[in-house]
């Protein structure tokens, strides 16, 4: 059994590649077909669009924030969780008013990036 605290987890500032505003991520666990990661938004920020081969869990430790998909945004909060099915086009991120950090749970390999950032407008929809 291994144990993870969150003083354990190195975070580093995200790609501007994929992410607008500040973002940090930490690795939390990658052990055998499971992906943890620690991810911590500024007010504001945001993924780009993007999919993952075998889906993706966020669950919300902290803060107010939004998802979006095609067909809208959703607010999530403290203690939500989130389930985006294997291919789904989709994006995440903090609320305009606060942080937001949550854990993202994935198997099956890495994002595959959409070349598209969020709009302003797909952001406050």
């Amino acid at each position: 059994m291994e144990r993870y605290s969150v003083s354990d987890i190195e975070w580093v500032p995200a790609p501007a590649e994929n992410f607008t505003g500040q973002v940090l991520f930490g690795p939390i666990s990658s052990e055998g077909t499971v992906n943890m990661l620690g991810v911590h938004f500024l007010p504001g920020a945001r993924t780009d669009w993007h999919t993952h081969p075998e889906g993706q869990i966020l669950h919300v430790i902290s803060g107010v924030g939004r998802v979006g998909t095609d067909d809208g945004t959703i607010e999530i909060t403290s203690g939500d969780s989130v389930y985006s099915p294997p291919g789904q086009l989709h994006w995440h991120g903090a609320g305009p008013n606060g942080p937001m950090t949550h854990l993202s749970i994935t198997t099956g390999g890495a994002t595959e990036w959409a070349p598209r950032k969020v709009t302003d407008e797909e952001y406050g929809a």
